[in-house]
């Protein structure tokens, strides 16, 4: 089971959103960089980046701070980043710039084709994330919910070829409310790829429950506001979920 820290840029910073509404922004950090070592150092094992500002423009927005993250950190874990990823040519700069996967979330639901042409031209290294407001999907920064059902689209997208899904509950994303463990295990038992667990991690308890349906196929949790605030120390929480994992 891994868990991995999210770091969320905007203007350049390392900030958290709750419920993903961009004016409800907490500042963790002016230096994202040095947040991506400190999560390396604690034993990070795969990173997860955001480009906030990108989402909402459709491109990228945060080039130069995901330059240096991936030139500190790159070499020594995998990187995934989400926002603002529209055409091809941006996931083959990102590529060529040490990024491990590049994650399609709005743009996948919006243009399926799009979604299809990266999992062909970049095989395994592209991760569809779907948002959900119970059972159907959400688009365009969770401000509207569509009458897809995430189930039914998980599996599509598994049929394009997409290395794994990230799957957010977003009633739970940044609320430290815990995460909704059945409706991450309904999904992953209806997909062959795994499942990457996000959106209301926030203690040891949450680790210890996925941990408990991991053979259900969840490869991992990502982590944000919980490892942040201090509700989750993260190395205790990825040696939990090692042991866990190992019985």
């Amino acid at each position: 089971m891994l868990l991995i820290p999210a770091i969320d840029l905007k203007d350049g910073q390392c900030v958290r959103l709750k419920q993903g509404v961009m004016d409800d922004a907490t500042v963790f950090s002016d230096d994202p960089v040095k947040v991506a070592l400190h999560w390396r150092d604690q034993g990070a094992r795969r990173l997860h980046l955001v480009d906030l500002n990108g989402a909402f423009a459709g491109k990228p927005k945060n080039l130069p701070v995901i330059r240096d993250i991936l030139a500190e950190v790159g070499d020594d874990m995998p990187v995934q980043l989400g926002g603002g990823i529209r055409d091809l040519e941006t996931i083959e700069a990102y590529l060529d710039m040490g990024l491990k996967y590049v994650i399609i979330g709005t743009a996948a639901v919006k243009n399926p084709g799009f979604l299809h042409d990266a999992c062909d031209a970049f095989p395994g290294q592209v991760i569809v994330g779907l948002d959900a407001k119970d059972g159907m999907v959400a688009i365009d920064g969770w401000a509207k919910v569509t009458n897809h059902n995430v189930v039914e689209m998980a599996r599509r997208f598994q049929d394009y070829g997409v290395a794994s899904v990230i799957y957010t509950d977003i009633g739970r994303d940044g609320m430290m409310n815990g995460v909704n463990i059945d409706a991450t295990v309904r999904l992953a038992q209806a997909l062959t790829i795994p499942v990457i667990a996000s959106g209301g991690l926030t203690n040891l308890d949450d680790v210890r429950g996925l941990c408990a349906v991991e053979a259900e196929g969840i490869e991992g949790a990502i982590t944000g506001r919980a490892i942040y605030e201090g509700s989750i120390q993260f190395a205790e929480a990825q040696s939990l979920a090692d042991e866990l994992s190992a019985d």
